[in-house]
This record gives C-alpha cells, sequence and structure tokens, in this order.
C-alpha cells in the first residue's frame, strides 16, 4: 500500500505504510502519481489529506464515494472517478465512522459547488491510478469550513493527528 498526499505536512503521521507526496493541485498530483506507479508498482493506493467542507464538523473523517474534478467537469473531459469498490469496503470496515461521500477536486480554495466536501489533488491522484490499473481509494479529515476566509480557524494541526490516527487502525494490505 501506497499512501500519496499532496503534502509533507500531511504524511508526518503515517507511521506504519511506505509514503508519496505528489505536490499540490490537480496536475502535479496527477503527474506525480503516475510517476511513482511507474517507479513503485504499489499494489494499491490510499490517497490521503485534509479536505474543507460546507456542512460537516471539522475533524470528521470522510472517504470518497467519487472524485469529482469539478474545474473540468463537461461532457468531452473525463471528469469524475469511482474508488476501488474492494478497497474503499475494507477502508470503511476500519474506519466505520465515516462518512462515505463524493470529493470535489478543484486548482483553487472554494472552487467546488456539487460536491459537500472538496479537496485539490483527489481526481489526479484516483485517476492516474485507475489509467495505471492500481487500486485507490481517497480518505479525507475535514480542517476547515469551505467558505471561511480565516485561515487562522482552519483547524491544520487537529486534522493531521486525526489523520495519522485513523491511518493507525487501517490493516488494508
Amino acid at each position: 500500500m501506497l499512501i500519496v498526499a499532496a503534502t509533507e505536512r500531511e504524511l508526518a503521521h503515517v507511521r506504519r505504510f511506505e509514503t508519496f507526496c505528489c505536490g499540490v493541485g490537480p496536475v502535479e498530483a496527477a503527474l506525480g502519481t503516475a510517476r511513482a506507479l511507474a517507479e513503485r508498482a504499489p499494489d494499491a493506493v490510499l490517497h490521503i489529506g485534509i479536505a474543507g467542507a460546507r456542512a460537516i464538523e471539522p475533524l470528521s473523517v470522510v472517504l470518497g464515494s467519487a472524485s469529482v474534478y469539478e474545474d473540468a467537469a463537461g461532457p468531452l473531459v473525463a471528469s469524475r472517478v469511482e474508488p476501488d469498490a474492494s478497497l474503499l469496503d475494507r477502508v470503511r470496515a476500519a474506519l466505520p465512522e465515516a462518512r462515505v461521500l463524493p470529493i470535489g477536486t478543484s486548482a483553487r480554495v472554494g472552487g467546488t459547488s456539487a460536491c459537500e466536501v472538496e479537496g485539490m489533488e483527489g481526481f489526479g491522484v484516483l485517476r492516474a491510478c485507475a489509467r495505471a490499473g492500481v487500486p485507490a481509494v481517497e480518505l479525507r479529515v475535514i480542517s476547515n469550513a469551505i467558505a471561511e476566509p480565516d485561515r487562522a480557524k482552519w483547524r491544520f494541526e487537529e486534522a493531521f493527528e486525526r489523520l495519522g490516527a485513523a491511518l493507525d487502525r487501517l490493516d488494508v494490505v
């Protein structure tokens, strides 16, 4: 299992798994993940990170039922990728309190409107995995309200710790 996140801060609490920092934003995430898949050939990928949400309480755990690229929604571009069903079931069994919802991907904070949860890399990571035939799932911890402009109110450190605690409960390999 390869754990992929946008930043080293999101990976800081990962204790038992191999990790890869893919970079921030959907394009960097897709390119970095594709490179890591080619070099490392993992059996599965768990994309982790913090996220914003509209009405979900901070520090809630969310598993992606789909990754939706809201910046590219339209008939000419693939804009939705589903997680691997078996891997999602295994992660969900380990984290029964997690909400399972579509997670929107946008290159900018506040760039989503269709999904309750917003991240910046999920679609890029899961699309690279789908193209490579590698099972993948997105796991996020809510750190802030999307509409909260005061980043001092965002709960980054607590969300990073919660993310690490959730990963400690996984035995999906």
